[in-house]
């Protein structure tokens, strides 16, 4: 991911932090669906994603704006995985929009 801190004073991150449920029919399919769907609206910056052997998952998507956040809220395909996502495949979950004003990097072997 570029960062957004390169050509803006800040960004923003979404922090989706959930538990899955017993039930994750198509929940892979849905997941990687709207990823690439993300990826194509407006002011998107990245995304990463972790889930465990447990079934706690994170994901962090980045965004130039509450706007484009908001943009993104209003999806009516987003919204009805969200649906599902409450109805079927999480049995938890906690939503953060976090304002980033730093960041700091570190690769090995890179002076």
């Amino acid at each position: 991911m570029k960062s957004a801190l390169e050509k803006n004073n800040h960004y923003y991150a979404v922090i989706f932090t959930s538990h899955l449920s017993n039930d994750t029919t198509d929940y892979s399919t849905a997941s990687e669906k709207m990823e690439e769907l993300a990826k194509q609206q407006p002011g998107f910056l990245g995304v990463e994603s972790a889930r465990n052997h447990s079934g706690l998952g994170i994901t962090i998507s980045y965004w130039e704006s509450l706007a484009a956040i908001d943009n993104w809220k209003q999806n009516a395909l987003h919204k009805e995985a969200k649906k599902r996502g409450r109805e079927q495949w999480y049995e938890n979950f906690h939503l953060r929009i976090c304002l980033v004003e730093k960041e700091f990097k570190f690769h090995r072997g890179t002076l």
